[in-house]
């Protein structure tokens, strides 16, 4: 069983894996450790991950990016239309209520959700780790930021439905970084919470997190995010004041020209990496656009100015997570960062001097949230033992249940879960009704939200309500916030007083019977539900699509390997029967074995560029019923030198064994000795008529002596022999003494240390 934990970032993905009582980060196909979070479609088949990288540039218009920020946003959303279209070069498009993208795929205009593409994306990761542990894949947690509502965390989890993976949990990034934090620590304190921030500033986004520590388990205290601030945005400054300096010296302006401001957004996030270890970093772009090179060289105290404005906002997200914690910076005992854009030298100064301390170093900046979530997927899987440590996360936005006012209620709303209520939670809340009547969720403050985002939840009809001996009924409704930070209505039942027998003991410890009032559950009652979640018939839709693309995607594959692999048949052998093998092919066949090659060639760059899978491996069978033959004569007549060479020191050996004096060979019978030495003599005769008879036939015709005969007739030798030469010397008689007439010794006789030595059974 698959114990996986996906780092689902917005610039790529982490994977890693609970296995040799570890956790691994595993490598994609090209061997990095993080795969790139991109789609892209051609029109044959879809490019994913390392591939789609590839394409961003030439195929901009059909590759996708920032597939996160896309999760549960609608096409008006202004957060899509204002700040991601910048972004992604492709054409938005509204796809059932949801963003999604209209890109040319098959040679035909199609539209996907956001759904849908992260779905595409998640498949690639799950391939990437199925064949890194030889093995399916189905249980796995995925990291998603704290700042995503209800409508972006069920887009993740439809996403991962669709491909067939079991998300066990959608854990908080900065909650699966203090996992892996608080799990290796052996020096916690059982008492005095030992309190950690923990800061992430990714690619698109900064978040902090303040947790408290005490052995065996983790807190979440308090959270602030800020989703406009990542390494992207700092890549935007580079990318501006670089634009105006190359339309003043250069005559160009990369904002006309789409790939242009992508070759230019390719070399700002270099040239900011370059930056943060060095003072300052060349820019270089041949052929940016109009066929001009263009050059800059970029100082880092000149970056730090044009982030000005990025910089001074540092501050501001640590001190609301404080303020959300309930805690002053003397409280925060130490300070962890993970997320690349903490390299950035400035921002690593700016948030040591507000707590006034140093940053450690004990987590992979990279992988820590990776690792913490594979850890959290370990500890709810049943196959691994995980040592004991509870994880304690809380709500990010309050929630709140409204309803209609009536006669028997004035209050029409409460907060069912408040800001830093814990995760899972269950909460029983008690109505008067007589009839049914329908709970709204929604998020008790909007403007705390990400821009864009409905606060609606849910909507949820509680049914067959009925007043009670004309009174109404009281109704008890169960709400959940489930592991992954969605909300449902679990039930609804009804309840009434009754009067009930209960046993209980008096002073005396002696049991009696009281009549006691109790509320007794007495129905349940119907509940039907409506929330952001996507239909069950368009996720069916959506399921069969992937599934259709990812069987033609692997066709695709198969049929460019099988096209490579008779490319590359054909230029090899057509090499070679001119070369190391033109001795072993028919002089009959060799010229049109030749010409059928080059005309293989020549045809896959011609009419056979675009054939189906099973022409190019009928071709190939074709070349290989002839080639192969040549081929296995050729390989005998190198190797069977060595299989002589290895049957002739064998029978030396066996020889010179079975006529040795050694003592260890004197209880051998000698007439089985010179079997031994006949055997080995019939065996090298046998090979000096194999030989001239080898001798004779022509390297181009099937050899009469192959390199299994010969292994076969040393193995023939060894198995007459070894049984032989290794048969165990018979054991030495051993003499009884004569009989005595003084055969009771007296105990005083006997020596004291045999004695001991009888007795010792230690």
């Amino acid at each position: 069983m698959s114990v996986v934990g996906i780092d689902l970032g917005n610039l790529q993905a982490i994977i890693a894996v609970a296995r040799n009582r570890g956790i691994d980060v595993i490598c994609n196909e090209v061997s990095n450790r993080a795969t790139p979070n991109i789609v892209s479609f051609g029109p044959k088949q879809r490019y994913i991950g390392e591939a789609a990288k590839t394409q961003e540039i030439s195929n901009a218009k059909n590759t996708i990016v920032s597939l996160k920020r896309l999760a549960g946003r609608t096409f008006d959303d202004p957060e899509v239309q204002e700040v991601e279209k910048n972004f992604i070069m492709a054409e938005l498009a509204d796809v059932n209520g949801q963003a999604g993208v209209k890109v040319n795929y098959l040679g035909e205009e199609q539209v996907f959700s956001n759904v849908q593409l992260i779905a595409m994306y998640l498949n690639k990761l799950k391939d990437i780790t199925a064949a890194e542990i030889n093995g399916p894949v189905s249980d796995c947690v995925i990291t998603v930021p704290g700042w995503f509502t209800e409508v972006q965390r069920r887009a993740v989890l439809t996403a991962s439905e669709i491909v067939g993976l079991n998300c066990l949990r959608l854990v908080n990034d900065l909650t699966a970084a203090a996992l892996g934090y608080g799990i290796t620590k052996t020096d916690l304190p059982e008492e005095k919470a030992k309190n950690v921030a923990f800061v992430d500033i990714g690619h698109s986004s900064y978040t902090c997190q303040i947790a408290s520590f005490v052995k065996g388990q983790l807190t979440v205290r308090g959270q602030a995010f800020d989703t406009h601030f990542g390494g992207r945005d700092f890549d935007a400054v580079i990318v501006e004041k670089l634009a105006e300096e190359f339309k003043e010296k250069f005559k160009i302006d990369v904002y006309t020209n789409k790939k242009a401001l992508l070759r230019l957004r390719v070399a700002a996030e270099r040239c900011k990496k370059v930056l943060s270890a060095n003072p300052q970093a060349p820019v270089n772009i041949e052929s940016i656009m109009d066929d001009k090179d263009v050059s800059a060289m970029v100082n880092r105290t000149d970056f730090e100015e044009w982030a000005t404005h990025l910089f001074t906002r540092t501050k501001d997200v640590l001190e609301k997570a404080l303020e959300s914690a309930g805690m002053a910076v003397e409280d925060i005992d130490s300070v962890e960062m993970v997320g690349g854009t903490t390299r950035i030298p400035a921002i690593k100064e700016t948030i040591s001097k507000f707590f006034g301390k140093s940053i450690s170093t004990t987590l992979n900046q990279d992988e820590a949230v990776a690792r913490g979530a594979a850890l959290q997927c370990a500890m709810l899987s049943p196959v691994f033992k995980v040592r004991e440590f509870r994880v304690n996360d809380v709500v990010t936005y309050p929630i709140k249940l409204t309803w209609e006012a009536t006669p028997e209620e004035e209050e029409t709303e409460i907060v069912v879960f408040d800001n830093n209520n814990s995760i899972p939670s269950t909460k029983i809340l008690t109505f008067f009704r007589r009839e049914p009547f329908t709970l709204q969720a929604v998020y008790a403050k909007p403007d705390t939200l990400p821009r864009g985002i409905n606060p609606w939840i849910g909507q949820y009809n509680i049914k067959n309500v009925e007043p009670v001996n004309g009174e109404p009924a009281q109704v008890k409704v169960k709400v959940r916030l489930n592991i992954h930070g969605i909300l449902s209505v679990e039930s609804a039942y009804t309840v009434e007083e009754k009067m009930v027998e209960e046993e209980t003991k008096n002073k005396d410890g002696e049991k009696e019977t009281k009549t006691v009032k109790k509320l007794v559950k007495t129905g349940e009652l119907p509940v039907s539900s409506g929330t952001t979640a996507l239909p069950k018939k368009l996720v069916d839709e959506y399921v069969e699509k992937e599934s259709q693309m990812y069987v033609s995607d692997k066709l695709i594959a198969e049929t460019e390997a099988a096209k490579n692999s008779l490319e590359e048949y054909g230029y090899e052998m057509r090499d070679k029967i001119i070369g190391p093998l033109s001795e072993f092919i028919d002089p009959s066949e060799k010229d049109g074995f030749a010409k059928d090659l080059n005309a293989v060639v020549d045809w896959i760059y011609e009419d056979g560029y675009d054939e189906p899978k099973s022409v190019y491996v009928e071709k190939l069978d074709a070349l290989k019923k002839i080639g192969t033959p040549v081929v296995e004569r050729y390989r005998e007549e190198q190797e069977r030198p060595h299989a002589e060479r290895s049957l002739r020191e064998t029978l030396e050996r066996l020889t010179q064994e079975a006529m040795s004096s050694n003592e260890k060979y004197s209880h051998i019978p000698a007439h089985e000795k010179q079997d031994i030495v006949e055997r080995c003599e019939r065996a090298g005769r046998w090979m000096d008529e194999q030989n001239a008879k080898q001798k004779k036939v022509p390297k181009h015709e099937t050899p009469v002596l192959t390199t299994k005969d010969i292994k076969k007739e040393e193995e023939a030798v060894i198995f007459f022999a070894n049984p032989i030469l290794n048969k165990p010397k018979p054991a030495p008689k051993v003499e009884e003494p004569a009989a005595t007439a003084e055969t009771d010794t007296p105990m005083e006789d006997v020596k004291s240390d045999e004695k001991k030595e009888d007795m010792d059974i230690d």
